[in-house]
C-alpha cells in the first residue's frame, strides 16, 4: 500500500497477486497458508480466503480408446475413503467414488460408468476382493501380486516360526519372477511336502471338539490356491500392458496422503475438495 504526498491518497502499487497460484501452491507444493502468505506477502488469512473460495467440480474426461484399468480403494481413518480407477497407459484417474466401506456394487459401477464413457476395458487390476472376480468375469482380470503377498503376512506375520510358514513366504517372494507354471510347481511340492502337517488336529480338553491346528497357516495356503488363477493374467497371449500389481495407483495413494498430511485440522469436506484437485491434475 502506497500514499501520496501531495493529495494523500492511498494506491496499491507493484504487482498484482495471482490468487489462482494460491491454491496451486496448497495443492502440489505442500506449502501451508503461512508459506504461501510469506511467499507473496500477503497475509495468511487472506490465503485462507482465497483457498476456501476453490471449487473442485469433478468432471474428469474419460478417452475413448482400449485400456487396462487399476482399481483401489484408499482409506482415511476407519471412517471414509476413496475408490478409484485410473489408466493405466496415462496414469489419469477416470473415476472417483467416497465411500464408508467398499462393496462389490461400487466397483461394479465404477466400470460400468467409464465403459458408459467410451472407454472400452481390456483388462483390470484388483486387489483381490471376494466376489469381484466373477463379477468382472467377462474381463482379463489381474489378481495384484503385492496385496497376495500383502495377505499372506497378516497371516504368516513377517518372521514365521513354523518351518513351513517360512518356506510359504520366501515361495510368495517369486511371485513377481515366476511364470505360472514355475510358481504353481513350487507350490505343489510344498503342498505335498507339508500335508499331514497342516492336517495335524489338536483336541479341546474341555469340549473334547477337535481343530486344525495350524488354522493361520492353512488360511494362507488356501488363499493361494483361490488366487492362482488371477495371479499370471498378464502373461498370458493378448495382455501385454496389463501390470501386476497396483503399484502405480498405491503410489498415487502415497503421494496424495504426503500431501494432505501437511494440512492437518482440515474438514471432511475440504479433504474431498482436496482430494478432487489432486486427481484432476
Amino acid at each position: 500500500m502506497y500514499k501520496c504526498h501531495v493529495c494523500g491518497k492511498q494506491f496499491r502499487g507493484g504487482n498484482r497477486v495471482n490468487y489462482d497460484l494460491f491454491w496451486q501452491e496448497y495443492l502440489h507444493n505442500k506449502q501451508t497458508y503461512d508459506e504461501i502468505s510469506s511467499r507473496y506477502g500477503v497475509s495468511a488469512s487472506m490465503v485462507k480466503r482465497k483457498i476456501a473460495t476453490v471449487s473442485e467440480e469433478w468432471h474428469p474426461v474419460i478417452p475413448q480408446k482400449t485400456g487396462f484399468l487399476l482399481i483401489d480403494v484408499t482409506y482415511f481413518g476407519r471412517n471414509w475413503g476413496v475408490l478409484v480407477a485410473m489408466d493405466v497407459e496415462t496414469g489419469s484417474v477416470l473415476y472417483r467414488k467416497y465411500i464408508l466401506h467398499e462393496h462389490i456394487k461400487d466397483y461394479v459401477e465404477c466400470v460400468q460408468y467409464i465403459v458408459s464413457q467410451g472407454f472400452i476395458v481390456k483388462g483390470i487390476v484388483i486387489d483381490g476382493m471376494r466376489g469381484l472376480f466373477k463379477a468382472f468375469a467377462q474381463y482379463q482380470v489381474q489378481m495384484c501380486q503385492y496385496h497376495q503377498c500383502a495377505i499372506l503376512r497378516r497371516y504368516l506375520t513377517k518372521n514365521p516360526k513354523l518351518e513351513a510358514g517360512k518356506e510359504l513366504l520366501i515361495l510368495s517372494k517369486t511371485l513377481a519372477t515366476s511364470t505360472k507354471l514355475e510358481f504353481t510347481t513350487q507350490f505343489r511340492d510344498w503342498e505335498t511336502k507339508w500335508n499331514d502337517f497342516l492336517n495335524e488336529r489338536n483336541k479341546n480338553p474341555v469340549t473334547g471338539k477337535s481343530y486344525y491346528a495350524h488354522k493361520k497357516l492353512r488360511s494362507a495356503r488356501r488363499s493361494i490356491k483361490s488366487n492362482i488363477p488371477h495371479l499370471f493374467v498378464y502373461q498370458e497371449d493378448g495382455n501385454d500392458g496389463l501390470p501386476n500389481t497396483n503399484n502405480k495407483l498405491e503410489g498415487k495413494f502415497t503421494d496424495l496422503k504426503k500431501n494432505l498430511n501437511n494440512h492437518s485440522g482440515m474438514s471432511r469436506e475440504n479433504r474431498k475438495r482436496f482430494i478432487d484437485g489432486f486427481f484432476k491434475a
